[in-house]
């Protein structure tokens, strides 16, 4: 059966993996977010309860 031969599918794996931890995983890494989170408190609004015109 081809499909348990792993002698080709098995190093293009291994070597994807490695292309991916070893050259872009470290380039994505090193971009700075263009919007860094803040240290602020969230402001609490005060929620009124709805006035229904027919009750």
């Amino acid at each position: 059966m081809p499909q348990l031969n792993p002698n080709p599918w098995l190093f293009i794996m291994i070597l994807s993996w490695l292309t991916f931890s070893l050259i872009i995983q470290p380039k994505i890494l090193a971009f700075t977010p263009t919007n860094p989170p803040t240290n602020k408190t969230p402001m609490t609004t005060k929620n009124s309860p709805w006035t229904w015109p027919w009750s």
